[in-house]
């Protein structure tokens, strides 16, 4: 090899060296709330339009996803249906900073059958109401929400024989399209999703009968040596006009 050619090569090898780690297909790993994996979606198809991180997105609910990052699941970003598992996770020092809010999720009631839903949450009184599917309160914020909310109408203890739980909102939804549940409760962000917003029929929980639904990131302590520079970057961009407006498009309150 001519001694130009050895130089060429050397320097071209320390120059693609000194890039960031993010240029060389690095993949940018989001644990996200079942709610959010819709926008999520969303969102990572507009990030990936400007920036060469491919991303991974992992979808469950909010304690499940908690719980496999207590126990050192290799996730960047945690995007949580609440701020509750986010403050823990930032206690317990698994964390690079304090969470922040990104948006307030609005619960809705969701059904793909003939039913008339004038009568707001009332109809699940009704006798043709067998089944209805929500997330499991323990785990889930938005299933923690609904029975906040039937409580507060008075009609929680009537109609929890109907329950089936789902272990995050993708099951719910999931047993709702099935046809395994007359009604459900999910997050709007599912129901104003492209892929299923004329799924159905569905209408807003009011939002003075639950808890606000204030969701929170984090960027997790695994990005310090997997990705830092991607993962702020990614963490940024929810924040940016464009992240803003993606998560209003979806039904999301942003404050």
């Amino acid at each position: 090899m001519k001694r130009d050619s050895i130089i060429l090569v050397f320097f071209t090898g320390i120059f693609l060296l000194s890039l960031p780690a993010l240029s060389f297909g690095q993949i940018l790993r989001i644990a996200v709330a079942a709610d959010a994996q819709f926008v999520a979606a969303a969102l990572k198809k507009s990030f990936e339009k400007t920036d060469r991180v491919p991303i991974e997105i992992i979808v469950g609910s909010s304690g499940k996803l908690t719980a496999q990052i207590e126990q050192g699941a290799p996730y960047d970003i945690f995007m949580s249906a609440d701020m509750k598992y986010p403050d823990a996770l930032y206690k317990e020092g698994n964390t690079m900073g304090s969470p922040r809010i990104y948006a307030f999720g609005k619960l809705v009631l969701w059904t793909i059958k003939r039913n008339n839903l004038n009568s707001g949450i009332q109809i699940l009184n009704q006798p043709f109401i067998k089944t209805i599917a929500i997330a499991n309160p323990v785990t889930a914020p938005y299933g923690r929400a609904a029975t906040e909310a039937l409580k507060k109408r008075g009609i929680f203890n009537s109609v929890e024989n109907k329950f089936v739980y789902g272990e995050s909102i993708a099951q719910v939804n999931q047993y709702l399209l099935s046809g395994a549940a007359d009604i459900a409760f999910t997050g709007k962000s599912v129901v104003e999703s492209p892929a299923l917003k004329n799924k159905g029929k569905w209408i807003e929980v009011p939002e003075d009968l639950y808890q606000p639904i204030a969701q929170g990131v984090v960027i997790l302590k695994h990005a310090r040596s997997d990705g830092l520079q991607a993962a702020s970057a990614f963490y940024h961009f929810l924040f940016s006009n464009e992240g803003r407006a993606i998560f209003k498009s979806f039904g999301y309150r942003i404050k």
